[in-house]
């Protein structure tokens, strides 16, 4: 993706590589018939994403797996992010093209994840509504 290219290089604009994200088509590998593949780490789960075939096949190389033997769905980065992120049922997030030279993780924060699946909400922060920001 364009804007991951232009945030590595210190001149993207986070905001915009999030906008052309929700707005992408990505590949999601399958994990038996229906369920994704997702990676959990540090108490987070993250759905694995990848932003093209080729993304996907250097993944699926990397796992030692035929990369002719791994279905995936196509899905809008947006569908992800509000509707696959809530319904994990834990805290998590997108990682996006991790065997890639480019990757890239949408953490499950306020303004990438919906509110209320957000793990800096103020509630969890020990704030009372002031932008999660903790006042000492």
């Amino acid at each position: 993706m364009h804007q991951v290219r232009m945030l590595r290089a210190g001149a993207g604009d986070p905001a915009m590589m999030l906008a052309q994200f929700r707005l992408s088509a990505v590949l999601v590998p399958l994990w038996g018939d229906t369920a994704v593949w997702t990676a959990d780490q540090r108490g987070l789960r993250w759905i694995l994403a990848f932003s093209s075939e080729g993304e996907l096949a250097a993944f699926v190389e990397s796992k030692g797996l035929a990369s002719d033997g791994c279905p995936y769905m196509t899905v809008l980065g947006s569908r992800l992010l509000d509707v696959a992120v809530p319904d994990l049922g834990v805290p998590g997030g997108i990682a996006l093209d991790v065997a890639g030279k480019e990757p890239m993780l949408l953490p499950p924060v306020r303004g990438i994840v919906p509110d209320g699946v957000a793990v800096d909400r103020p509630e969890l922060m020990g704030g009372t509504g002031s932008g999660g920001r903790v006042r000492g």
